[in-house]
């Protein structure tokens, strides 16, 4: 674990796998920490270079307090590749991290293998529903919105079981940055990225969950629509954080599109 400075930031990173296997870069929700890929890191880093981080605002990560962009999450990827001295590496983000990932494939191709986008969309209207959420937070904290958060990210049946991981989520929610989550907030109510998926060319997985009420199946098929080298995957249960849910899956997927072992086309799970 260690900690990289990007402008108006200070990331918390964790470096795992063999130092010489291809890269592969997760980004956590909005809410959570580098935590949530804990189980597909675990399965990743037999073959793969992984590297997790802290969104600024989250977890161990710091930033300035200033207003700031989904444009600058992902130049924060970029430091993070710099300082690694990682020329290139494959990408994968979860909701907040998918956004952050369609800003690097089409902005900084050059730097992105493969990208891959979970559970996540291009436009997350309305405005007025982020920038309201971000003021009950920063006056109530993240207690305030918890149980409806989790019925958001989990099924039924996942919340029943009540995993460690599961758990540690929801005990990390409550714990994140009230300042951090409201910024993110209002750069998603400030976000419009449809115009991208045209400009995005690296090999792309879009995997949605086909019980996710937060960006439903029908925002990842937009996605699909608009990025010419793009594959759909839909894995059934899962909800919004189908990373936590389905880390079998998930891993299998990502290092399938990693490896370039998938046709363009949509599958179900």
């Amino acid at each position: 674990m260690s900690y990289i400075d990007t402008p108006g930031a200070r990331l918390l990173v964790r470096d795992c796998g063999p130092a010489h296997a291809p890269p592969i870069v997760l980004s956590n929700s909005l809410g959570t920490t580098h935590h949530m890929w804990d189980e597909v890191s675990s399965i990743l880093s037999e073959h793969f270079r992984v590297i997790r981080y802290d969104t600024r605002g989250h977890g161990g990560s710091v930033w300035d307090g200033s207003p700031f962009e989904i444009a600058d999450l992902a130049a924060d990827v970029i430091a993070i590749l710099d300082e690694l001295r990682i020329t290139k590496a494959h990408f994968a983000g979860l909701s907040l991290g998918g956004m952050t990932g369609q800003v690097l494939g089409a902005d900084h191709p050059a730097r992105i293998a493969t990208l891959s986008l979970l559970a996540t969309s291009a436009y997350m209207p309305p405005p007025s529903g982020w920038t309201d959420r971000a003021v009950l937070v920063r006056r109530e904290g993240t207690k305030a919105i918890l149980p409806a958060t989790l019925e958001r990210w989990f099924t039924q049946g996942c919340l029943k079981r009540q995993t460690p991981q599961v758990r540690l989520i929801g005990e990390e929610f409550i714990d994140i940055d009230r300042e951090g989550y409201g910024a993110c907030c209002e750069a998603i109510s400030r976000m419009d990225l449809r115009e991208l998926g045209a400009k995005i060319s690296v090999p792309t997985l879009i995997i949605a969950g086909a019980n996710d009420v937060a960006t439903p199946i029908e925002m990842a098929r937009d996605l699909h629509q608009g990025i010419a080298d793009s594959r759909l995957v839909v894995l059934e249960p899962a909800a919004h954080l189908l990373a936590v849910e389905q880390p079998l899956m998930v891993a299998e997927h990502l290092s399938r599109h990693v490896l370039g072992l998938s046709a363009v086309g949509a599958t179900r799970q």
